[in-house]
């Protein structure tokens, strides 16, 4: 099995925001339409990215595509 990345760049992230905490949320990076390249997620990441989707409107809302400041 190929070695996952464990960050990857991008200029945009797909953003879910919990239903519950507002101050908790899960991001990844992705295309400008929010597509997420998930071979290059690392173990962990790739595991919240796929909880994420399934818990879209129980424990997250709908995820959002945002800009990344470049700071």
């Amino acid at each position: 099995m190929a070695k996952r990345l464990l960050h990857m760049t991008s200029s945009h992230e797909l953003r879910y925001q919990s239903l519950f905490n507002p101050g908790r949320a899960l991001s990844f990076p992705c295309d400008v339409e929010g597509h997420v390249q998930m071979e290059l997620l690392g173990d962990h990441a790739l595991a919240n990215y796929l909880y994420a989707r399934v818990v879209v409107g129980r424990e997250y809302a709908l995820p959002l595509v945002s800009v990344v400041s470049a700071n």
